[in-house]
């Protein structure tokens, strides 16, 4: 194939646009030639040339949320195959939210090579769409062993890259820093909030963990609660919910690896950043609520026994689960007050996250996700 000169990447979501843009540093570090265009955010903003789309406005969460969108979906589809036509790309990188883009895919329908970059979940459910990929996917970039194996079982073509938050996740300041911009108190117990990325997860998710964070605090006096708010949400969506609870909460913004640092323990929902938890490595709880519609569309479909993601690829519950109706208030404090005062359990549970940690890859992952790209569109 002739010298990769053009590139189009699409991401819908901000776990997404954080890996779209760092694959796409690395690959201009290899070539820096290649010019990228795209959809996304913030982190892809900074890296591809030009950005034509801003994925603000696109996550959803279930599927009525996703049918108020609708419109919005298939105006940016029409945007993106007339984008295509006229730069005429020689590939196209997709990055997660595979609702859109394996939709997006079978309108390209094999005209230019299709890679697929943070696998679509469809060893947990959903597994028709496996035909989808094997059709109009040209390579898959997994971040799993597992999804390796799981693909070429399909006869897919897959490679394993590791997991590109083992580079991402760390502290970005001091810890005595961080409790001096923020007046925590070093003497107390400290619980993150990480209530998603989502306005309709903060709905649905925030509250039952700032009941809990009530009940934690009803039981040990000598408690902080810090939230990790999510950048691309705006701060009175969490204000709201916080104005009807007689809690000192500190909300953090952009800060989500120090807030967990900083946690004896945390309340993460379900999704990437329970892997960020892990990689972090102290103890934390898993919660995932929606709405009751969604939940009886979508449970059905879920033929694993686990919904976190630490718990998936570690192949058993060394995390727990608290999903819809089990993620209630007492549940939930009742675990988080066992990890704060139980070093026994807090203990085992770290050692369960180191070796998790390890099974995530080394580092270099985004480097390793490159040069599969490349050496592919090369050959």
């Amino acid at each position: 194939m002739e010298k990769i000169k053009n590139i189009f990447i699409v991401c819908g979501e901000p776990s997404g646009d954080l890996m779209a843009g760092n694959l796409i540093e690395a690959i201009k570090k290899t070539d820096p030639q290649i010019k990228v265009s795209g959809v996304g955010g913030v982190h892809l903003a900074k890296t591809c040339d030009d950005l034509f789309y801003d994925i603000k406005e696109l996550s959803v969460m279930g599927l009525f949320d996703a049918l108020k969108k609708l419109p919005k979906f298939l105006k940016l589809k029409k945007l993106i195959l007339d984008r295509i036509s006229l730069d005429k790309p020689q590939a196209i990188i997709f990055v997660d939210f595979s609702g859109f883009n394996l939709r997006l895919a079978k309108s390209i329908n094999n005209r230019i090579p299709a890679i697929y970059y943070v696998s679509p979940q469809v060893w947990a459910s959903r597994k028709g769409r496996i035909k989808l990929i094997k059709k109009f996917i040209s390579k898959m970039i997994v971040l799993f062993k597992f999804e390796e194996e799981f693909y070429k079982k399909h006869g897919i073509d897959a490679a394993y890259a590791g997991h590109p938050l083992v580079d991402l996740v760390k502290p970005l300041i001091e810890k005595q820093e961080f409790i001096d911009n923020f007046r925590l108190l070093p003497v107390n117990k400290t619980v993150a909030l990480l209530p998603g990325s989502r306005k309709q997860e903060i709905k649905y998710i925030l509250p039952a963990m700032l009941k809990a964070a009530q009940l934690i605090k009803d039981k040990i006096t000598q408690v902080q609660f810090i939230i990790a708010k999510a950048p691309n949400l705006n701060t009175e969506i969490y204000q709201k919910e916080c104005k009807k609870f007689a809690l000192d909460l500190k909300i953090i913004d952009g800060l989500t690896s120090d807030c967990l640092d900083m946690a004896d323990a945390s309340i993460v929902c379900s999704g990437t950043a329970t892997l960020e938890a892990a990689i972090i490595g102290k103890p934390f709880v898993v919660v995932y609520k929606t709405s009751l519609l969604n939940y009886i569309l979508y449970r059905p479909q879920i033929k694993i026994p686990y919904i976190g993601m630490v718990n998936i690829v570690a192949g058993k519950k060394i995390v727990p689960e608290f999903i819809q109706f089990k993620a209630s208030a007492k549940n939930i404090s009742s675990s988080i007050i066992d990890l704060l005062l139980g070093p026994k359990q807090a203990n085992l549970m770290k050692q369960n996250l180191q070796t998790l940690k390890a099974n995530l890859g080394s580092s270099g992952a985004s480097g390793r996700a490159a040069r599969l790209i490349l050496e592919f569109l090369k050959n």
